[in-house]
């Protein structure tokens, strides 16, 4: 049974790995946020392009 309590404190202890970890929920929040704004981003863009198509239209039609 020590010997459990032992393997258990260690891996309590152990910070090998952390870096890496820490590397991928920064990659992983950066990915998140990118894709949140990817879509404001499209739904800008798609308006901006609508409006434009609108005014060409119309001067066209002038």
């Amino acid at each position: 049974m020590k010997n459990y309590k032992q393997i258990f404190a260690n891996l309590l202890n152990d910070e090998s790995g952390q870096d890496l970890v820490e590397y991928a929920l920064v990659v992983a929040m950066v990915a998140g946020i990118a894709l949140t704004a990817s879509g404001s981003l499209s739904t800008i863009i798609t308006g901006a392009i609508t409006s434009v198509g609108g005014k060409i239209t119309a001067a066209i039609g002038s």
